[in-house]
């Protein structure tokens, strides 16, 4: 899940502004191929199958790898996999392990430490439970393959296996796997292009990530998540710094090589910089930002109490004072599964018209007691301006608002408690929310996951959308369950938008894509 939001401070690259950013080691005191990033928000857990944080999916995907990986066309190709083979009857699976893997202990990867890492995964996302539901069968069949036996047919299995969804899908040693699902594995160690230095981490300032000395990149070319991943550099070093402007204004002056996220209102200062170079991308690459209701919790434990904020939630209103240039966002778009995207569809969005009036009846009609609104909220964020928007049309129409701005490690360990809070705002990927299945809010109806929001209706309907033979077929569940959606409000998108990334002009082959990937990137 889940971007935190940048702040939209906004201070003219200079001496104060850079004084932030003292702790940066200067560029010729650096590693001759070490790159300096400044992601989303501090990297604070490191298990990938616990959380559906971003940043830790971004962290997964550099130390670990999967069996199968996404390209930039949605197609699932086999990553740790060599090959694969099915039976006519869709049921019996069989996946040959790549030569040459290696965990970053030196330990060769076996199939027994898979068939581990899958199903510890399983317990903990939506999507595994599904799969497991319909499996027969899960081992080792010999060191390198892995046999898969399906009580039914399963169309979407390579999909599941080569999810770019947190939580990941990732393989780790056996030993790690065996970690209860609800708690944390103990140390990162994976099978990816690059490895966790424990000696470099410094909590709230960096972390260090080098180069894996024993990893083989596939032959093919790299494409999004799939293909070859070969590391040109020896060290990643992730620069913790909160202050978005600060950042910028060290991208600026060359004290980093790539921050993820840019202010929007630092924009034209860096369009015209010609050391500088921003990636904006639309479709999938955009983000969806959502306001998240706990269903456990007064007032929005009452249907009729969540209903009234669909009148309340202005997306342009929302996108303008946050900053986002007309040219980097979607147009009031209804769709819960990303407008421009196959699925997208309007279906059961009637509801969804901003008016005030009819909101405030409707409120006064619904049984609401006056109980405080608690707004988890990401303090100097993108996603605390939207909240903003939203909380002065609340009280206009008659709700109790308590605002409650906190750090994003904060907001996470609150919002996992079913009491104390009623909703936050937040904002994920479009690779995250364009498919009922991989949609945070739909796809965990009826599961353990914060909010905890449930319409038995719609878990029966992702089974089938998972078992349909048609892209047809799947668009019409997805309508379905979107008309449900809007019924049972697991969430109420605040718009749809593009957050540009910026980077020095010096670097090359730095992948195209929403997703921070740094093992082809050179200088």
């Amino acid at each position: 899940m889940q971007n935190i939001g940048i702040g939209r401070r906004t201070a003219l690259a200079g001496g104060a502004a850079l004084a932030g950013v003292s702790l940066i080691r200067p560029r010729e005191a650096r590693a001759a191929k070490a790159l300096t990033v400044v992601l989303e928000s501090e990297v604070t857990i490191l298990d990938p199958h616990v959380i559906t944080a971003t940043i830790t999916r971004t962290f997964g995907l550099h130390v670990f790898d999967m069996l199968f990986a996404m390209n930039e066309k949605g197609e699932i190709k086999p990553q740790m996999v060599d090959t694969y083979e099915v039976s006519p009857d869709k049921l019996s699976w069989s996946f040959v392990l790549r030569d040459g893997l290696k965990w970053h202990d030196g330990a060769a990867v076996t199939a027994e430490d898979c068939v581990a890492s899958l199903k510890r995964w399983s317990v903990r996302d939506p999507l595994g439970k599904m799969l497991m539901a319909d499996t027969e069968t899960l081992e080792a069949k010999d060191p390198k393959t892995i046999r898969l036996v399906l009580k039914q047919p399963f169309p979407l299995l390579l999909d599941v296996l080569g999810k770019p969804n947190a939580p990941l899908p990732v393989m780790m040693p056996a030993r790690l796997a065996a970690t209860p699902a609800d708690q944390r594995i103990g140390e990162p160690i994976g099978s990816g292009p690059f490895r966790f230095l424990k000696s470099e981490w410094r909590p709230g300032n960096a972390m260090v990530l080098e180069r894996n000395p024993d990893y083989v990149p596939r032959k093919e070319a790299p494409d999004f998540l799939a293909g070859g991943k070969d590391v040109k550099i020896d060290q990643l070093v992730l620069r913790v710094m909160p202050d978005q402007s600060t950042g910028a204004n060290a991208l600026i002056a060359g004290e980093i090589d790539y921050m993820q996220y840019l202010p929007f209102d630092m924009l034209p200062i860096l369009e015209a910089e010609k050391k500088v170079k921003l990636m904006g991308l639309g479709g999938i690459h955009q983000f969806q930002g959502n306001f998240r209701l706990n269903h456990a919790f007064p007032p929005f434990d009452n249907p009729a109490v969540r209903k009234v904020l669909w009148k309340l939630v202005d997306q342009d209103a929302t996108l303008t004072a946050i900053g986002v240039p007309e040219n980097y966002r979607a147009k009031n778009c209804p769709s819960f599964w990303m407008c421009g995207t196959p699925f997208t569809t309007d279906a059961g969005a009637g509801v969804a018209k901003v008016d005030l009036a009819a909101a405030k009846a409707e409120l006064a009609a619904s049984g609401y007691k006056g109980e405080p609104v608690v707004i988890l909220e990401v303090a100097g964020s993108i996603s605390q301006t939207a909240s903003r928007v939203l909380v002065q049309n609340m009280r206009d129409v008659g709700f109790v608002v308590e605002q409650q701005p906190r750090d994003w490690p904060t907001v996470l360990a609150r919002r996992a408690k079913k009491e104390g809070w009623s909703m936050f705002p937040v904002y994920s990927n479009g690779t995250d929310m364009y498919s009922p299945l991989t949609h945070f809010y739909v796809a965990a109806t009826c599961n353990d996951f914060p909010g905890w929001s449930c319409d038995n209706r719609i878990p029966e309907l992702l089974k089938a959308f998972t078992r349909a033979a048609t892209l047809e077929e799947r668009k019409k569940i997805a309508a379905d369950i979107q008309v449900i959606s809007y019924e049972l409000v697991p969430a109420l998108m605040w718009g749809q938008f593009t957050i540009p990334a910026g980077y020095r002009t010096e670097l090359k082959g730095l992948i195209q894509s929403s997703y921070p990937m740094f093992w082809q990137v050179d200088r």
